[in-house]
């Protein structure tokens, strides 16, 4: 359990203590409301661009991370199709060196056209050895648009070409700022040893300053529903051929989510799994295979990929797999086989709060998609699904018509 308590600054910063004094450690997690999904289609990739530019200076903070050195702390930050989020851990008395350095660089950046060119490198050199230079790396540039049509999903973080970055201007990044970095699109989450009143007085003197603007309003096209399968067959100098199948399932915070969630840890998560027990250990078709969830906030995927053994046709793997997902589909799961995979999935969310980062960004999340109440919901929601509910989203998520396949051959 996350508890919390709640403030709002004048200027529309949403603040969430987390209070835990068996720790002499504070958590300081900022997110901005705005991610790859909120990007112009003609200039992607600057999300993730301006992860990297807000630790090239601000204002009055030449240098980010040395100061913060000084106190013991560390950082770092990540961007998602549909938020950037950066974090801080240090001791906690030294809480308010995070404080001014986050405020600093909320306010506003240095702008130095240097650390443009030098951080723009940065993410063109990612983009290189990520995406285009490493095996199997372009699937994302690949997938994405095959399986969107419309919604900003269709492109990947880093940016649908890398065109788009090394055009960037220096207007560009500041209207993107002035848009999104805003203390009214921001939730800021303080956990550990603190107190709400440690933590309001801290956000007075050095948020509460900084102006409101204009509130972005998120207006997305929405991907109709998939009414007829979709295929795309590749190839490169990849090791193995492999296979990726794609089936639309609720968003992240959806009601039934861990209906979905469960289906994928069912199929595909570890040894144990079916798709590994019977295309890798049985019938020795696949060299590795794993099903998961993209958990995303607008309406997600779950996926199905592996890479094939020497000698086995794509076609013969991929309709192995339709006759295991079409078992799970067409017949109801035993309470101990769902019991495992609930099992599992308990575990995982008490692991991970047991790191206090893991609670305050948690929290974060909930709160920005809409109800910070969510951030402990997820172990009565794991408890509800029961064999006929995963029954029901499986005959929803595995129908031909709802899937996107793509076969990556290896080229000899």
């Amino acid at each position: 359990m996350i508890n919390y308590q709640h403030f709002t600054l004048k200027n529309g910063l949403e603040v969430y203590v987390h209070e835990d004094h068996t720790t002499p450690m504070a958590a300081f997690n900022i997110l901005y409301n705005v991610g790859s999904r909120d990007e112009d289609e003609n200039k992607t990739g600057f999300a993730h661009l301006f992860e990297h530019l807000m630790f090239g200076g601000s204002k009055n903070i030449p240098s980010y991370d040395e100061p913060l050195q000084k106190v013991g702390g560390e950082n770092n930050a990540f961007t998602s199709p549909d938020i950037t989020n950066y974090y801080i851990t240090l001791p906690a008395q030294n809480i308010e060196t995070a404080f001014w350095l986050e405020s600093d660089r909320m306010m506003s950046l240095s702008f130095d056209p240097k650390v443009l060119e030098v951080q723009r490198k940065v993410v063109i050199e990612e983009f290189k050895q990520r995406y285009l230079n490493q095996p199997y790396g372009d699937v994302w540039l690949k997938l994405r648009p095959l399986i969107y049509e419309k919604h900003p999903y269709r492109w990947a973080t880093i940016g649908k070409e890398i065109s788009h970055i090394e055009e960037a201007t220096m207007d560009d990044v500041k209207h993107f700022f002035y848009k999104y970095y805003l203390p009214n699109n921001a939730i800021l989450v303080v956990a550990g040893d603190v107190t709400v009143e440690q933590v309001k007085d801290l956000c007075k003197k050095w948020f509460e300053p900084i102006p409101a603007g204009e509130k972005y309003v998120r207006n997305l096209p929405q991907e109709a529903p998939q009414t007829a399968p979709k295929f795309l067959e590749t190839s490169a100098k990849v090791p193995l051929n492999a296979i990726y199948k794609a089936y639309n399932m609720p968003g992240r915070f959806d009601e039934q989510f861990y209906d979905a969630d469960l289906l994928s840890d069912i199929l595909g998560r570890g040894k144990s799994s079916r798709l590994y027990t019977t295309l890798v250990k049985e019938k020795q078709l696949f060299n590795n295979v794993s099903g998961y969830v993209t958990a995303s906030l607008d309406p997600g995927l779950l996926m199905i990929q592996g890479n094939l053994n020497e000698g086995v046709s794509i076609e013969e793997a991929d309709a192995a797999i339709e006759e295991v997902v079409a078992e799970l589909r067409d017949n109801t799961l035993s309470e101990s086989e769902l019991q495992k995979v609930k099992n599992q999935a308990e575990s995982t969310l008490a692991f991970a709060e047991v790191e206090l980062l893991n609670r305050a960004m948690n929290l974060a999340f909930a709160a920005n998609a809409g109800n910070a109440d969510w951030c402990n919901d997820d172990a009565e929601k794991i408890a509800k699904v029961n064999p006929q509910s995963l029954q029901a989203m499986a005959k929803r998520i595995f129908r031909k018509e709802n899937c996107s396949t793509m076969y990556y051959r290896a080229e000899k």
